[in-house]
């Protein structure tokens, strides 16, 4: 036996250490954050690179069009090329595109480094498959959860972050932070992570072309990548307008809307005690209250805002992320259970469809608050909760 062989067999057998799934954690939650970075420094970082505030918005959404491409066409690479390799290639790539994002002063340079960023960043999309697959059937739920609460944290710090660093330093101090962040957590992957070859001899074509059969042959990844893109539309619905809504109800300018953020974060420290739960069998039953609590909440929400409860409002934003968390990890538990040697396509249609979905839910937020207000909006995503329960119970009637 190799030594590369025997070091993934221990593993396999005793479970990664805590460091490396700490290590893992944060490599996922600091990419997939890298994708929000820009959003709230948009307009400043236009009228330095001489952009019509018009175009503005094209930088960040550049980025967005990056990450779904690679969502699709790289984490599907996880089932052809040593993972290992792959989570450093996309990691060195990131850190040179938010080097070029820190250092441009034109346009073109800006969007060509916000594309690769985009792109490479879902190499978090490779990690999280690559860790399932190192622990044992018994804590996977648990560990996949605790990598999810880092990713979900990620994302909702992104952007507060990104304020906070940028009123301090400029904007172009939080590209470069993050760039060295990218290089120390690199450089511990390459000494901590052991190498995974694929299980596949299928060619790069193949695998693409294998997807449709994958889609069409495994009826639980349809219904699990319906379920979340309902949910992370909803999430998407959430975060786009209850900025407008803070600002107009509560009178909140950007840095405390960063502070409701951060409070909206406390969600992920559901992610364990949900792993937990869904090691122990409870998966359905979890995600049949995380669709019931997105309806609920949302519509609490909607008083909320009415009534001018503010805390009660960051309360149903931590118990809606917790809904959005629920069914992402129980969702990838089962579908990293499915096949091993597919797990990278598998998560690749998953997650591109809750991307679509995200993207989605992102413009119905912009949509139904100039409609009808906070209250078109709450109303909006609580019929997504109740779409989601009324699929879920259409699966398990069929099933």
């Amino acid at each position: 036996m190799t030594d590369q062989r025997r070091e993934a067999t221990e593993i396999l057998s005793e479970g990664p250490s805590t460091a490396l799934i700490t290590t893992i954690a944060l490599a996922a939650g600091a990419l997939v954050a890298n994708i929000y970075y820009a959003q709230p420094l948009v307009a400043e970082i236009a009228a330095e690179l001489g952009i019509n505030a018009d175009l503005a918005g094209a930088l960040t959404s550049t980025t967005q069009i990056g990450y779904g491409i690679g969502l699709f066409f790289l984490v599907s690479l996880a089932d052809r090329v040593e993972n290992k390799r792959l989570v450093l290639v996309t990691l060195t790539i990131t850190m040179l595109g938010l080097l070029g994002m820190a250092s441009a002063t034109a346009v073109v340079p800006f969007v060509i480094a916000s594309f690769l960023i985009g792109v490479c960043s879902t190499g978090a999309q490779v990690l999280i498959p690559l860790v399932a697959h190192l622990v044992p059937l018994h804590r996977r739920g648990r560990v996949v959860g605790n990598v999810m609460g880092a990713v979900l944290t990620g994302i909702m710090l992104a952007r507060p972050v990104s304020l906070f660093v940028a009123a301090s330093f400029g904007w172009r101090s939080v590209f470069v932070l993050s760039a060295g962040l990218m290089a120390m957590i690199g450089v511990s992957l390459a000494v901590m992570l052991p190498r995974q070859m694929p299980q596949t001899t299928m060619t790069y074509p193949q695998i693409l072309s294998s997807m449709k059969d994958l889609i069409r042959d495994t009826p639980v990844l349809r219904w699990r990548s319906i379920y979340q893109a309902i949910i992370f539309c909803a999430f998407n619905l959430f975060w786009t307008a209850i900025p407008f809504a803070l600002s107009e109800h509560f009178g909140l300018n950007q840095h405390q809307i960063g502070l409701f953020a951060l409070a909206g974060a406390g969600g992920a420290l559901a992610a364990p005690v949900v792993g937990r739960l869904a090691d122990r069998g409870l998966g359905t039953l979890l995600s049949a209250i995380a669709m019931v609590g997105l309806a609920f909440f949302f519509a609490v929400s909607g008083y909320a805002v009415m009534a001018g409860a503010l805390v009660l409002a960051a309360l149903c934003a931590v118990l809606i992320d917790a809904a959005v968390q629920a069914n992402q990890i129980v969702s990838q538990r089962i579908i990293f259970a499915i096949a091993p040697e597919k797990r990278g396509r598998l998560n690749a249609i998953y997650m591109t469809s809750a991307f679509i979905g995200g993207a989605i839910g992102s413009t119905l937020g912009t949509l139904t608050y100039h409609l009808g207000g906070w209250s078109g909006t709450a109303a909006a995503g609580s019929a997504l909760g109740l779409l989601g329960l009324a699929l879920f119970a259409l699966e398990h009637r069929n099933r």
